[in-house]
């Protein structure tokens, strides 16, 4: 241990950055699953795909509610913090906000089954819609504006009205094997470019 005690306070944070990596793990296990079979996945399923036991899910997410909220919350997070770094290294800001419309797509449809789970806990699953909006729109304003500062894409529009037409595209997604929400989002993506 060395004398101003840097082991000792290195321990602590170094076990809780090992917790949250886990549990991140954790949650990206459970994005998978419920993608492939829904929120309402065995969590054995979901155990087995993030390699731990049920225990370990039971004592940090009680309730499937509990499991399902952290998923889509991680969720956010994981797309808001795309945000700057698709724009700090993409060839242009379009590219950028292009790449990112693809991310929201796959957390738009992968939190499918979210109101089900929410359809008793009418004030929670508003919370979350403020936390969705409060995270993800100033990074879609971000993007939308340095693409429109550089000429690239129309202005006559807001990211509210961009996120919005998106999140329109993809309702019932999931319920249509025939409809390809992510082409079609592609499609009205394509349309915000000015021409050359």
């Amino acid at each position: 241990m060395s004398e101003n005690g840097a082991d000792a306070a290195g321990a602590p944070r170094s076990k809780r950055a090992d917790a949250r990596r886990n549990q991140e793990a954790l949650l990206d296990a459970a994005a998978k699953v419920f993608v492939a079979s829904g929120v309402d996945a065995p969590v054995r399923d979901i155990a087995r795909e993030a390699g731990v036991g049920l225990g370990t899910i039971y004592r940090h997410f009680p309730a499937r509610a509990d499991l399902v909220i952290a998923v889509y919350r991680h969720q956010v997070e994981a797309c808001a913090e795309a945000g700057p770094t698709l724009l700090a290294g993409s060839a242009s800001p379009y590219a950028a906000l292009r790449e990112w419309i693809g991310l929201f797509v796959d957390f738009l449809v992968t939190k499918h089954g979210l109101a089900t789970v929410l359809r008793s806990d009418t004030a929670g699953f508003e919370t979350l819609h403020a936390y969705f909006l409060d995270r993800l729109l100033p990074v879609c304003a971000e993007l939308f504006d340095a693409a429109t500062a550089a000429g690239e894409v129309r202005s006559d529009l807001t990211a509210y009205e961009l996120m919005r037409g998106v999140g329109n595209l993809c309702a019932g997604a999931e319920d249509d094997d025939r409809y390809d929400a992510l082409r079609l989002v592609d499609v009205f993506i394509a349309g915000l470019r000015r021409p050359d």
